[in-house]
C-alpha cells in the first residue's frame, strides 16, 4: 500500500469518526425506527419572548406532527408495490435531472447571456408589433384627491388640481399633505381607470363616454369629497401608448433572448460532444 492511500485512508477514517461524534453528542427527542428527531431541529419552534408552557405546546405539537408523518413514511414504504416504488424513484431523478440543468442554464444566462437593452430596441419592437398592444381596459394619466368634507378652500383646491402648471402642482400637493386623505399622481405614469373607480363611493357608468366628455370630475358622500383631474385617457380596443407597455416589452425581449440562448447552448454542447466523440449513435 503506497503512502498516499495510507494517509487517504486515515483522512476518511478521521472525518467518519468526527461525524459520528458529532451525531453522537447530539440529543434526541423521538425516536421511531431509524428515523430520529433531535433537539437541535426544533431551534426554530422555540421563540423569544414565549411562555415556557406555550413553548412546550409548540414543541410537543411539532414532535406529534413529525411522528405522524415519520409512521406514515415508515407505513407507505412498507406497503407500496414495487412497481409504484421504482416509479417514484424515476421521478424523483427526472426531477432532479431537471433542476440540475435549470441550475446550470441559470448560472450561463447571469453570466454570459446579454440582458442590455435600448430605447430604440424597444420602440422598435412597439412599431413592428402594435397589433399585439391593444388595450383591454381603458387607461388615463390622472391626478386622484380624497379630501375630508370639512377641508376648508375646497375651491382652490379645484383650481389647482385644474391647471396644469408645474407651481401649481406643487402647491396643490403641500396642500393635499396637509389635509387630503388620499393624494396620487401616480408618478404621472398611466394607469388602469378600474384603479381610480374603486376609489369612488359610485359606480361611474358608460366609462368611455365619460372619459371622452371629463377632464375633471367630482363627487361626495357624507364623509369625504373625491375629485380627479384627469391628463389623457387612452379607450379599450385601441392601440396602448408605448409608456403602458415598455415594460412589457422589455420582459418579452428578455424572454426570447433567454430562449434562444438556451438553444444555443444546447446545441453548442451537442456539436462539441460529436466533435469529441463523446456521443455515439449505434
Amino acid at each position: 500500500m503506497s503512502r498516499l492511500t495510507i494517509i487517504l485512508a486515515l483522512m476518511l477514517l478521521a472525518i467518519a469518526c468526527q461525524d459520528k461524534n458529532k451525531q453522537a453528542s447530539r440529543k434526541p427527542v423521538a425516536e421511531i425506527g431509524n428515523a430520529v428527531l433531535y433537539y437541535d431541529e426544533l431551534d426554530h419552534i422555540i421563540q423569544k419572548g414565549v411562555s415556557k408552557a406555550d413553548s412546550a405546546a409548540l414543541v410537543q405539537n411539532y414532535v406529534n406532527r413529525w411522528a405522524k408523518r415519520t409512521l406514515l413514511l415508515q407505513r407507505a414504504e412498507e406497503n407500496l408495490s414495487a412497481d409504484m416504488k421504482e416509479e417514484i424513484a424515476e421521478q424523483l431523478e427526472e426531477s432532479r435531472i431537471n433542476l440540475v440543468i435549470y441550475q446550470y442554464q441559470r448560472q450561463m444566462m447571469l453570466e454570459k447571456m446579454d440582458t442590455t437593452l435600448t430605447e430604440a430596441e424597444l420602440e422598435n419592437y412597439y412599431v413592428q408589433n402594435e397589433k399585439s398592444f391593444t388595450l383591454n381596459s381603458n387607461i388615463v394619466r390622472a391626478v386622484f384627491i380624497q379630501l375630508p368634507v370639512e377641508t376648508p378652500d375646497l375651491n382652490n383646491i379645484r383650481t389647482l388640481a385644474r391647471s396644469n402648471s408645474q407651481a401649481d402642482m406643487q402647491q396643490l400637493e403641500r396642500i393635499c399633505y396637509q389635509f387630503a386623505e388620499k393624494f396620487d399622481d401616480f408618478n404621472e405614469e398611466w394607469v388602469l381607470m378600474d384603479r381610480l373607480s374603486v376609489e369612488l363611493p359610485y359606480e361611474i357608468e358608460n366609462e368611455d363616454n365619460f372619459l371622452k366628455r371629463t377632464t375633471f370630475y367630482e363627487t361626495s358622500d357624507s364623509t369625504s369629497v373625491y375629485m380627479i383631474s384627469f391628463r389623457d385617457y387612452r379607450l379599450r380596443s385601441t392601440l396602448a401608448p408605448f409608456e403602458f407597455v415598455r415594460d412589457d416589452i422589455k420582459r418579452i425581449i428578455i424572454n426570447s433572448r433567454r430562449f434562444e440562448f438556451i438553444q444555443s447552448l444546447e446545441n453548442a454542447i451537442y456539436n462539441e460532444a460529436l466533435k469529441n466523440k463523446s456521443f455515439k449513435i449505434y
